[in-house]
């Protein structure tokens, strides 16, 4: 049975969870979107004291790889590798918008509702302004076309919305809401990204040892990262 750690870092969300052959054993998460680099190694460190177990006996950790926050893909990725070096497990890499409809998908069947056939899934990262993070997903979380950083318009969905009842969610998906009117569209709100709805994804690489490459893996940024100066100066 495979013991993985898993780590969200990617929007305001800083979430770990620990699984035993997809079964939750512990959790720890924090919302408020300002702590991950402060939080992420405390989390582990409280999960670990309370399960009594170490690094050392995990048998992966997985990492939400992006896209997102630059900042928040980084811390992740750095923590999670050091983890990976120090104990000698191998890095799952886990696709954030995939990780995000995993998350859906359970809310959908906490609702006793199951993913319907003629039903396209649209999850939603913020990218600034009104550019978002997004993917078009079937009713299995697979791929209908890639991901994209893009502005939406008016008709950005349309050729899906004529054809199908078309669900938006993830925090991108709520500044879409005003632009898009189209009958077929549902927004759904409130449905965050977790370490713990990582776990399928992880698992199915898991099994089928899809693995990282310590030294040559990298964050999916997406878009290159952009300085930019404060308008005060700190040394004032």
């Amino acid at each position: 049975m495979a013991l993985i750690l898993h780590i969200e870092t990617t929007t305001h969300v800083c979430s770990v969870a620990l699984t035993r052959d997809g079964q939750l054993l512990n959790e720890r998460e924090n919302k408020t979107g300002r702590s991950h680099a402060s939080l992420l190694s405390y989390f582990i460190w409280q999960m670990f004291s309370e399960e009594q177990l170490s690094a050392e006996v995990l048998d992966a950790i997985s990492i939400s790889e992006g896209p997102g926050s630059y900042t928040g893909l980084r811390i992740g990725v750095s923590t999670a590798k050091g983890l990976c070096y120090g104990a000698g497990v191998p890095l799952i890499a886990v696709n954030t918008l995939q990780s995000l409809t995993q998350s859906f998908f359970a809310r959908m069947k906490e609702r006793g509702k199951k993913p319907g056939s003629n039903t396209i899934y649209i999850p939603m990262l913020d990218a600034r302004r009104m550019e978002v993070y997004s993917a078009i997903m079937d009713s299995n979380n697979r791929f209908i076309r890639e991901i994209k950083a893009e502005v939406i318009e008016e008709d950005s969905f349309d050729q899906w919305l004529n054809n199908h009842t078309v669900y938006f969610y993830g925090n991108g998906s709520e500044k879409c809401r005003d632009m898009i009117k189209h009958p077929n569209a549902r927004f759904v709100e409130g449905v965050d990204l977790s370490a713990k709805y990582m776990a399928p994804l992880a698992e199915e690489r898991y099994r089928n040892s899809q693995f990282e490459d310590l030294a040559y893996f990298e964050p999916f940024y997406l878009k290159d990262f952009i300085a930019t100066m404060p308008r005060k100066n700190l040394l004032d």
